[in-house]
């Protein structure tokens, strides 16, 4: 499996400073990015926190329809949203302290227990879950019709 990677350039403080994201592997593009806007308003800049719930819930999507497909289920339609929040960490500094994820998924031939079972599955075994295991991550699953 191939890696991919990313490009941060920044310039200045902490504060007053700012910088760009370019996502090297796939040109998909470059983002700008600075402290005030990750931790208040982002206008129209990016933060980690924001690429991290890209991450994770795209993941996630992915990784659930390969469970399911162990299954012998195809989903109809797969919507994971990540939400990860930036808290001051006790000591200093910020830590990611939780993220909430909601996925709702059309799936014939299965119900919800089943599902939620599933969901979890694929919540545990997927990579970007696993590299985020310091961090509290919440599920909630539901099937829709």
């Amino acid at each position: 499996m191939p890696s991919r990677d990313a490009t941060t350039h920044w310039e200045g403080g902490l504060q007053d400073g700012k910088g760009s994201v370019t996502l090297d592997s796939s040109n998909a593009g470059q983002f700008n990015v600075s402290f005030p806007t990750r931790a208040e308003n982002p206008n129209g800049q990016t933060s980690p926190e924001e690429l991290i719930a890209a991450a994770h819930s795209s993941c996630l999507a992915m990784n659930l329809s390969g469970v399911l497909g162990g299954e012998n289920l195809t989903a109809k339609s797969i919507d994971v949203s990540a939400e990860v929040t930036l808290s001051p960490a006790k000591g200093g500094g910020f830590e990611i302290s939780g993220i909430g994820i909601t996925l709702r998924a059309s799936v014939d031939g299965v119900d919800e227990a089943k599902f939620k079972e599933l969901a979890k599955t694929a919540e545990e075994t997927c990579p970007v879950s696993k590299a985020l295991a310091g961090t509290t991550i919440t599920l909630d699953a539901a099937l829709e019709s």
